[in-house]
C-alpha cells in the first residue's frame, strides 16, 4: 500500500544528470546506463523534500512526485 504518493520515473527522458542522485541518495541510483532507478523498499517516500528537489531539480523533468 502506498499511503504518502508515488514517485514515477520516465527512463526513457532521463539523461543521466545524476542531480536525483546527489540530492537524495537514499532514494535514487543510477544503473549501468547512467538511468535513473528508485532504490529498493523507497518508493514510498514522495513526501520526503529531498525528493520533491530531485524532481524539480531534473533538467528534462524525468521523475514526477505524485503525493496523496
Amino acid at each position: 500500500m502506498d499511503v504518502d504518493g508515488s514517485i514515477e520515473i520516465d527512463a526513457d527522458r532521463c539523461i543521466g544528470a545524476a542531480t536525483c542522485t546527489r540530492l537524495a541518495p537514499d532514494v535514487f541510483t543510477q544503473n549501468d546506463d547512467g538511468v535513473v532507478e528508485l532504490l529498493p523498499g523507497d518508493a514510498a517516500r514522495a513526501d520526503d523534500e529531498l525528493v520533491r528537489e530531485a524532481a524539480l531539480g531534473c533538467p528534462v523533468q524525468a521523475i514526477t512526485v505524485r503525493e496523496s
